[in-house]
């Protein structure tokens, strides 16, 4: 089945519930009107539908591939980039100057959804160009942004981010891959890079590695690691790829998913040490890094609510499409199963969750905006604290959540979701990497507690609730129904998440290892909270739209329906969420070592 990207509710999403007429009143943000964002969402999932996912089982059939150091990527992928880049995708929330739209993150953000929607192999390519554009932006030189800015914004060239090491994973102070400064400004890297996406191919004229390195009087540990470019071939004067640099594919891993994506294992310095720049000052590149895995961790929360939405399509088809037994109620012969109830249930369960991620993320972006965008410096703050607080639950939550849909899309399909030709387990093997890169679970729920949480006292948490309970009262305001529904349910787990957060800040000092095992737990509880509070906006928006005879009034009942049934059933996880959390550390870290 063909992708048809869901315009009708990204676009409610982002006029009614992330605001974007304030958003398009702020400095800088004039060019996003609501007829011009129309005309870029249209255009974009023309692309995606048209030229981009057609490639998606190909690719997972036909992966890129290594030989002699080169690696080739799926047929089709190369021109297809070349034609992302010329319409400009690459460049929607990048500035005028270097080339891209200049349009905000609100805006990009539904672009990012439907590229990954359409394929999520394809999509990891400008993912991490759009991670290198924003390190040279936020810590290159004057210099540095003239030579690869307007380049990768472009699309000619692609960005890497080098990070991981045989012996260096999640834990980055053993790094090992050393930068022998040269005495002219450049420095000679020596070392081994693994499970580097897109670390080579054939889809652009040059790529720019990103990589961390260890100046030979670094000290140990993150505060002694430094942020280089090496680009795939030196850059002449003139701005044109030069002579090879000495950085070389020498594999790339075979995986569940995401096949067509080259993770590459990169070597430098096997012929004289690969030529490099530092970006920003030595010893601080951790720091720079992590404005490249900010970036990244919001994009791979993208794609846990694209794949979602992918394999939420394909199972409502096969639903309305398999004809298996009668109906319980009566019928003359069998029915399409989408008529049985426990098959209504996954596809609601699958829609309500898709629909919570999507809103939360979509109001996470507008917060990036006003951030950065509002006059005002402590509506700027405020926005930046949320943001900064949501990142780690948009990329978490979402992508677990993305694995839960792709396996409730394959239990639609029943024996047929098992077998690869339906199409249905692609969208559950890729997922299954999203939890993983850019940051396990276990890595954005320790930044939630401890960065997000414990680090102001709760205070940030607390004021993102508030504006829930200002949802609740709006609710109140409904006697009977579906919203009076919605906000019972609401209420509750609005209380219990407040608790958890009591229960966090608390015990942080007397017993952290307490607190760090309910971390993914809590985690989880505030993307469903949160996701929830999201979907009572959309109930009471909708509500007043049926009021007012405005819209599709088909579209606003299903609004209501949708929101209704993630209360009913999915906020009712956070009440077990809290007992976990509260009292469950215990049976966690109960058993010895050598118990398992």
């Amino acid at each position: 089945m063909s992708y048809v990207a869901p315009l009708k509710d990204m676009q409610f999403v982002i006029k009614e519930l992330a605001g974007l007429a304030q958003l398009n009143a702020l400095p800088g943000c004039e060019d996003a009107s609501p007829e011009t964002v129309e005309a870029v969402l249209e255009e974009n999932a023309k692309f995606c539908s048209e030229v981009i996912a057609p490639l998606n089982v190909a690719g997972d059939k036909e992966p890129s591939f290594w030989q002699d150091g080169k690696v080739t990527t799926t047929k089709g992928f190369k021109e297809a980039f070349k034609a992302f880049g010329e319409a400009g995708w690459q460049g929607v929330q990048h500035p005028v100057e270097f080339g891209g739209q200049g349009l905000p993150k609100l805006v990009a953000t539904p672009c990012i959804e439907m590229l990954n929607s359409a394929n999520l192999s394809f999509a990891l390519c400008p993912l991490l160009t759009d991670g290198a554009i924003e390190a040279l932006m936020t810590a290159g030189t004057e210099e540095q942004k003239k030579i690869y800015l307007e380049n990768l914004v472009s699309g000619k060239w692609t960005g890497t981010m080098n990070l991981t090491e045989p012996q260096a994973g999640s834990d980055l102070a053993l790094v090992r891959t050393r930068a022998v400064p040269q005495g002219d400004g450049t420095y000679k890297l020596f070392g081994t890079k693994i499970f580097i996406t897109f670390g080579e191919h054939d889809m652009a004229e040059n790529i720019v590695h990103l990589v961390l390195a260890r100046t030979p009087d670094a000290p140990e540990g993150v505060k002694g690691i430094s942020l280089f470019i090496v680009p795939k071939y030196l850059v002449n004067a003139d701005g044109s790829p030069g002579e090879r640099n000495d950085v070389h594919c020498v594999s790339i891993e075979h995986k569940l998913g995401i096949k067509a994506s080259p993770t590459a294992v990169l070597q430098f310095g096997d012929h004289g040490g690969a030529v490099g720049t530092l970006v920003g000052e030595e010893n601080r590149g951790l720091e720079y890094m992590f404005i490249m895995m900010n970036a990244a961790r919001f994009a791979v929360g993208m794609q846990g609510i694209a794949v979602a939405e992918r394999a939420y399509q394909k199972a409502v088809q096969y639903a309305r499409d398999r004809v298996q037994s009668r109906d319980l109620a009566g019928s003359s012969g069998p029915v399409a199963i989408i008529h049985h109830p426990d098959v209504r249930r996954m596809l609601m369960s699958m829609r309500a969750q898709t629909e919570a991620a999507r809103a939360l993320a979509y109001v996470t972006a507008a917060a990036h905006d006003v951030a950065h965008h509002h006059p005002d410096d402590a509506a700027r703050k405020a926005n930046q604290a949320f943001y900064e607080f949501m990142v780690p639950i948009v990329k978490g939550w979402s992508t677990e959540m993305s694995i839960d849909v792709a396996s409730s899309g394959v239990q639609v399909h029943g024996g047929m979701g098992f077998i690869e030709e339906t199409g249905a387990a692609q969208y559950y093997r890729d997922a299954r990497i999203l939890p993983i890169y850019e940051g396990t679970t276990a890595i954005q729920a320790n930044d939630l507690v401890g960065r997000k949480t414990v680090r102001d006292g709760g205070a940030t948490a607390r004021s993102i609730l508030a504006l829930a309970r200002r949802t609740e009262e709006e609710l109140a305001a409904h006697a009977g129904g579906d919203l009076a529904a919605i906000r019972k349910q609401l209420s509750a787990a609005v209380g219990a998440l407040d608790e958890v957060v009591s229960h966090v800040v608390g015990n942080m000092k007397t017993d952290i290892k307490g607190v760090f095992a309910g971390s993914v737990p809590y985690l989880k509880m505030a993307g469903i909270v949160l996701g929830g509070w999201q979907m009572a906006r959309a109930a009471l928006i909708a509500a007043e739209k049926l009021k007012t005879g405005e819209g599709d009034t088909r579209f606003y009942e299903a609004k209501i329906v949708t929101a209704r049934f993630y209360a009913d059933h999915i906020l009712p996880q956070s009440l077990a969420y809290r007992t976990a959390i509260v009292d469950g550390a215990q049976g966690v870290l109960a058993l010895a070592e050598e118990q398992f």
